[in-house]
């Protein structure tokens, strides 16, 4: 076969824009088809004490994992099986407490019709996904997902594209609209997802990344301002926190209380720590976020914070740096 000649880049560029506009179509029109049928699988679903097995045969399979993994990932437990293997056996693998969601955009794919007799006979719920509503698939599902489109993108009309675009936005609305139902949360996300940059913002706290103990830089009231200096340097903070002689946490002396004391004309060998201290500070509770700790520093441009969860009380600190070892951030 002779190489293709290529075509000019206005040519390809208004293939591409073509497909874009055709499916971008497609996926507007299935609007209007999410109605009481839409719901009644989620009802089917949310009724369910089992899983969500997802079977489909070709493009649609290939969708179908997908989904699959959608439903898994957001509080909908669910697998993918294959419904060729599934009628050798892996049927055995679908439990009566299971929900069926089928995906075939003819409607007639032989390896799921083949598996009807069965899913009926456990009493299986059966939820379709189909872009033939009045197929066989649609008219024996106990709910149809109204995937029809009126074009595909492919301009022999052949290959899977506007129908699996259709598909995929479909299982996504069904895996959304569970995910709201059950109150699924931004931490039971990240549960699902621990290995990831998601699940470490998601789940890591201050108190599992702060200092605390003998790494604080930390002097009393009635210090020195040199010694308390020789402790920052030492400690590596550019701050030292100052208590009282109850361990209290009174005040926070930094860089810039220390090039503010400078400015003023401040005799450092002759001044006490808490003579040129900040009684104020930023701070963040062990139990927050380490997300809500960058957060935090990005907003206020302080890149140290005190770890306190009461009034007084150091808990710790927590440095922009340690967010960024940990990938918070």
């Amino acid at each position: 076969m002779d190489a293709p000649k290529i075509p000019p880049h206005s040519v390809l560029i208004a293939s591409a824009r073509k497909t874009v506009k055709i499916e971008l179509e497609a996926v507007a029109a299935l609007s209007d088809r999410i109605d009481e049928s839409f719901a009644r699988a989620c009802e089917i679903i949310l009724k369910s004490t089992g899983r969500v097995v997802v079977i489909g045969m070709g493009k649609s399979g290939h969708v179908g994992r997908k989904i699959a993994a959608t439903l898994a990932s957001t509080g909908t437990t669910a697998m993918f099986v294959h419904p060729a293997e599934a009628s050798h056996g892996d049927i055995g693998m679908i439990a009566a407490n299971d929900v069926v969601l089928a995906l075939s955009n003819s409607g007639s794919t032989e390896e799921i019709l083949g598996l009807l007799p069965i899913l009926k006979r456990k009493a299986v719920p059966l939820i379709s996904l189909t872009g033939n509503p009045r197929s066989e698939l649609a008219l024996a599902a106990d709910a149809n997902l109204d995937g029809e489109v009126y074009e595909e993108a492919c301009p022999l009309g052949l290959a899977p594209t506007s129908s699996t675009t259709a598909a995929l936005v479909l299982g996504d609305a069904l895996a959304m609209a569970l995910l709201e139902a059950r109150g699924f949360t931004r931490e039971d996300f990240a549960f699902s997802h621990p290995g990831g940059n998601l699940g470490r913002r998601l789940l890591v706290r201050v108190r599992d990344v702060m200092h605390q103990g003998d790494e604080l830089p930390q002097v009393k009231q009635g210090t020195a301002l040199t010694a308390a200096l020789i402790e920052m340097s030492g400690k590596g903070f550019g701050l030292t926190t100052v208590t009282n002689s109850e361990g209290a946490l009174v005040g926070v002396f930094s860089d810039g209380d220390l090039r503010r004391a400078l400015d003023a004309g401040v005799d450092i060998h002759n001044t006490l720590v808490d003579q040129v201290m900040s009684e104020s500070y930023h701070f963040i509770n062990s139990t927050s976020l380490a997300a809500e700790a960058a957060r935090k520093m990005q907003e206020t441009s302080v890149y140290v914070l005190i770890v306190s969860d009461s009034p007084g009380e150091l808990s710790g600190l927590i440095k922009m740096h340690d967010l960024m070892r940990s990938n918070v951030v």
